[in-house]
């Protein structure tokens, strides 16, 4: 139980962190690289996938 409320905040800030990833990657038309690609990412590689899309993976217009 007290390892759970340890990483209770973690966990919490990793799925808002993706979902917002998700809504993004959704709204963005054009990326650096294909859109299906930066999909697996954002879902597979924990933490650092959705920090990578918001830093590289988006084109900027």
């Amino acid at each position: 139980m007290d390892t759970f409320l340890l990483f209770a905040p973690l966990i919490v800030l990793e799925v808002i962190l993706a979902i917002v990833a998700l809504v993004a990657w959704f709204k963005t038309e054009k990326t650096n690289g294909p859109r299906w690609l930066w999909l697996i990412i954002i879902l597979l590689i924990q933490i650092i996938g959705p920090i990578l899309f918001f830093t590289i993976g988006r084109r900027q217009q």
